[in-house]
């Protein structure tokens, strides 16, 4: 795997490397040892799946406060999203700003967002399918979000958002 840290301390892309024949190819997409060594967490207690069918769907911007905050491993099975996170931590240099990639059924490529950070995304195809390795358990007394709007941070999503839930139209802003 190729680990990339992007331009938020603690969040990468990590994409697998192919070992390919006329079958089709091999890939490691999570190793415990490999997540260590560039110090991320690789404790997983939940893998869950999200399926979106409709393009412009968009969900986020959520995050687990403390006790129960969480560490993911995104990637986009079927399909293709654009995929965010948003620095949340008060005290760091990059509060407020946030980083965005293009997950894909075809590239592999994954997305690691640790605690601190609020997370989202916007469906870019229809039926898109999206893994998540999340670190620590859902608790509903911790769930938060923030709005994916929120002028202050001004993310650029790349296409106008057709399907919000209520519920992720009702978070405040940061």
């Amino acid at each position: 795997m190729k680990f990339s840290e992007t331009m938020l301390q603690g969040v990468f892309l990590v994409e697998p490397e192919r070992k390919q024949d006329e079958r089709g190819f091999f890939s490691k997409i999570f190793c415990v040892r490999e997540f260590e060594e560039y110090g991320l967490n690789p404790k997983i207690n939940n893998c869950c799946i999200s399926f979106n069918k409709k393009r412009g769907t968009l969900r986020g911007m959520h995050y687990q406060a403390d006790p129960s905050a969480e560490d993911k491993l995104v990637s986009c099975l079927t399909g293709k999203i654009f995929d965010v996170a948003v620095d949340i931590r008060p005290e760091s240099p990059s509060y407020r700003r946030w980083f965005g990639v293009e997950l894909s059924a075809e590239s592999h490529r994954a997305f690691y967002i640790p605690n601190g950070f609020a997370h989202g995304f916007i469906t870019l195809t229809d039926d898109a399918l999206v893994h998540y390795h999340i670190s620590n358990y859902f608790d509903p007394n911790s769930e938060r979000g923030l709005r994916w709007d929120d002028p202050a941070i001004g993310i650029r999503w790349p296409i106008e958002p057709s399907i919000i839930s209520k519920r992720d139209l009702g978070h405040p802003l940061l």
